[in-house]
C-alpha cells in the first residue's frame, strides 16, 4: 500500500481508519500537530478528544469538538501550561482535569506517573452517552500493521479508541494499555509521521540542524573505526546521519531510555538498511549500562536539558576511553530566539523570548562549558551555535506555530500576516539557539 507521503496528517489518519472499517473513533493524544488538521477537515470522525498535558490548545482550532473535548493538565510547566489554561479559558463547553503538584514537560511520562487518575478522566468522557460508540471494528484480521506512513497496533475488543503519541513519555500509553483493552478495542498508533518522532526527524534532515551537529563533529575530530555512543538517542536521525557521513566506518551504540523511541528508531535504520550499522539499546543517561572506558567518543544532542547535567556528564565520561572525546549540545535558554520576519519590534520581542522546560537539575545555558571543565576535561572547546529552520508549515514550525498562538488575536493575525510576507518574499526562517562544548578525557 502507498505510504501517501504527500499527505497531510489527517488524510493518512483517515485513510487508517478506512483500512480499519471504522467510521468514527475516540482519540487521546498530546501533540498538537498530531491532531490539529483531523479536527479541522475532519471533525465528525472524532467522538471525543482527550488531551494529555498538550503543549497547545489553540481555541479556535478546537471549537468544532469542544463539546467532547477533555483536556488533563497538569499545575506546573512554565509558559506552555499557562497557554493552555488560558486557552481552555475560551472554551467553556470543554473539561478540564488538573493534576495537582505534577510538573509538565515534553518527556513528562504523565499515564505513568499518574495512572488512576487519566483513566478516571479518560473514561468518564468516553463513558458519557452523548459521546457513546457501537462496538465492533470491522479490522481486516491483523492486530498490527502500517497505512500511509502510520504504523498501528490493535488490542482489546468494543468501541474504537486511537491513541496518539505521548511527546516523549518513555512508557507512552503502556500503564493503561490492559485496563483500556478491557472495554475499549483500543488502536496504538506510531511512526514517524506522528508525535515527537516527526520533530526529531524533520530537525534530522533541515540543513541548519545538520550543520549545528557537524561542527560538533568536526571539533570532535573523529577518525575511521573509532567508537561512537550517543546517549539519548531520540529517533536515531543523528546517528543514521552520522553512519552516512562516514560511510560506516564507525561503530555506533545509540541509548535511549525510552522505549517507545527505541521501537521507532530501529525501525527507521532499518527502513534504510542501516540497522546492522547501529547497535540501539535501552540506557539511563544518568546510569549508562557501559562498563568503563567503553568508546572513544560519546555525544549527546538536547538531553542534558531533560536530566541531572552533571551525572549524565560524569557517566559520559566514565565511559569514555583516556584520551576519547565528549561532544554535547544543549539549548540555550540564556540567548534570544530569533523570527527572520517583518514585525513590529514589540511583538516581535514576544516572539524571540527564549523557552522550553528544564529539569531543576538539568543543563541549557552557558554553564555547560563550566561544567566540562569541573569534570576534569582538558583541551575544551566552546561556542554557540544557531540553528535555523525556513519551514513555517512542518513539524518543527510546531514550537512557532504555539509561540504565536499565546499572543494576543490582534498580535497573532499581525504575526500570521508577517510570515506570509516573509515565505512570499523567500526571507523567512526562525532560528533556535545551542551551546556545544567538546573536551578530551585526559590519559
Amino acid at each position: 500500500m502507498s505510504t501517501g507521503s504527500d499527505l497531510p496528517i489527517e488524510e493518512r489518519i483517515v485513510r487508517l481508519l478506512q483500512h480499519l472499517g471504522i467510521q468514527r473513533a475516540h482519540f487521546a493524544g498530546r501533540t498538537a500537530s498530531d491532531w490539529r488538521g483531523l479536527v479541522g477537515a475532519h471533525p465528525e470522525v472524532i467522538a471525543s478528544l482527550t488531551l494529555l498535558c498538550p503543549d497547545a490548545t489553540p481555541p479556535d482550532a478546537l471549537r468544532a469538538v469542544a463539546p467532547r473535548l477533555l483536556t488533563v493538565m497538569g499545575d506546573r510547566g512554565g509558559t506552555s501550561v499557562e497557554r493552555v489554561r488560558r486557552a481552555m479559558g475560551d472554551l467553556p463547553e470543554a473539561g478540564v482535569v488538573t493534576l495537582d503538584d505534577y510538573s509538565v514537560a515534553a518527556w513528562s511520562d504523565v499515564v505513568a506517573d499518574r495512572t488512576e487518575e487519566v483513566e478516571a478522566a479518560l473514561v468518564g468522557l468516553l463513558e458519557q452517552p452523548a459521546h457513546s460508540l457501537q462496538p465492533g471494528v470491522a479490522s481486516p484480521g491483523e492486530d498490527h500493521g502500517e497505512v500511509a506512513g502510520i504504523s498501528y497496533r490493535i488490542r482489546g475488543s468494543g468501541p474504537p479508541l486511537v491513541l496518539l503519541p505521548l511527546a516523549l513519555a518513555p512508557s507512552q500509553w503502556d500503564s493503561l494499555l490492559p485496563k483500556l483493552s478491557e472495554r475499549y478495542c483500543t488502536i496504538t498508533l506510531g511512526g514517524a509521521e506522528l508525535g515527537f518522532v516527526a520533530i526529531l526527524e524533520a530537525r534530522g534532515r533541515s540543513a541548519g540542524y545538520l550543520r549545528t551537529a557537524g561542527s560538533l563533529l568536526d571539533e570532535v575530530k573523529l577518525q575511521p573505526g573509532e567508537s561512537v555512543l550517543d546517549v539519548g538517542c531520540g529517533s536515531g536521525a543523528l546517528d543514521r546521519w552520522l553512519v552516512r557521513r562516514t560511510a560506516g566506518a564507525n561503530p555506533v551504540t545509540a541509548a535511549d531510555v525510552s522505549p517507545y523511541l527505541l521501537r521507532e528508531a530501529e525501525a527507521l535504520a532499518v527502513g534504510e538498511g542501516l540497522d546492522e550499522k547501529i547497535s540501539f539499546g535501552e540506557g539511563n543517561a544518568e546510569e549508562l549500562p557501559f562498563a568503563d572506558d567503553s568508546f572513544d567518543v560519546a555525544i549527546s544532542v538536547t538531553v542534558m536539558e531533560e536530566v541531572n547535567a552533571d551525572r549524565m556528564l560524569a557517566e559520559m565520561v566514565r565511559v569514555t576511553r583516556p584520551g576519547g572525546r565528549v561532544a554535547v549540545i544543549v539549548r540555550a535558554i540564556d540567548m534570544p530566539w530569533w523570527f527572520n520576519i517583518p514585525l513590529r519590534a514589540e511583538v516581535k520581542a514576544k516572539l524571540d523570548v527564549p523557552g522550553g522546560n528544564v529539569e531543576p537539575e538539568g543543563c541549557a545555558d552557558a554553564s555547560l562549558y563550566r561544567r566540562f571543565r569541573q569534570v576534569g576535561l582538558v583541551n575544551v572547546k566552546g561556542f554557540p551555535v544557531m540553528a535555523a529552520y525556513d519551514d513555517a508549515r512542518g513539524p518543527m514550525a510546531r514550537f512557532f506555530r504555539n509561540d504565536i498562538e499565546s499572543l494576543s488575536r490582534e498580535e497573532a493575525e499581525e504575526a500570521w500576516a508577517a510570515v506570509g510576507q516573509a515565505e512570499a518574499e523567500g526571507t523567512f526562517f526562525f532560528a533556535w539557539p545551542h551551546h556545544c562544548a567538546v573536551g578530551t578525557k585526559p590519559n
